[in-house]
């Protein structure tokens, strides 16, 4: 991959690999959310997808997630207006907006998570897995709106 890539390509230039280089593995996109009928307002909460795995942040069957998951949702560079809902911190959001990564990000540290951890960035400790007994109603947070540079 060409050196700080994201800086000279836009997002529907990049390859492939780039474009899957660009998530940091916080987890946040994985994290249920819900929609207000009435004012079509998003609430993010604590709930995560079954495969994401509550200590790395990455997704367990990234391969298969959409076979094993069938209301996951794709994000490439023709859909990312669809996709309100992620959150600002988010590499895909932040370029698409005009803003760089931020300093925590795996591309700018070596393709190490431990800055984006230190600056409490990712779902690590604070989720819970989805489940047939669980409301995601009961777990609305804030949290995953918070961005840091």
């Amino acid at each position: 991959m060409i050196e700080r890539f994201w800086e000279t390509k836009s997002l529907k230039e990049m390859s492939q690999a780039e474009w899957e280089s660009l998530c940091d593995g916080c987890g946040k996109c994985c994290l249920h959310k819900l929609q207000d009928e009435d004012t079509d307002e998003i609430y993010h909460t604590a709930v995560c997808c079954e495969l994401l795995d509550l200590r790395s942040g990455d997704c367990s069957d990234y391969p298969n997630r959409f076979k094993k998951v069938p209301d996951c949702l794709q994000l490439k560079p023709d859909n990312l207006d669809s996709f309100n809902w992620l959150p600002p911190s988010c590499a895909y959001r932040r370029l698409s907006e005009g803003r760089g990564l931020p300093s925590w990000h795996p591309l700018l540290n070596g393709g190490k998570k431990h800055k984006m951890h230190a600056a409490d960035m990712s779902i690590r400790h604070k989720t819970v897995k989805e489940g047939p007994d669980l409301d995601p109603a009961d777990f609305i947070v804030l949290w995953p709106l918070e961005d840091v540079d």
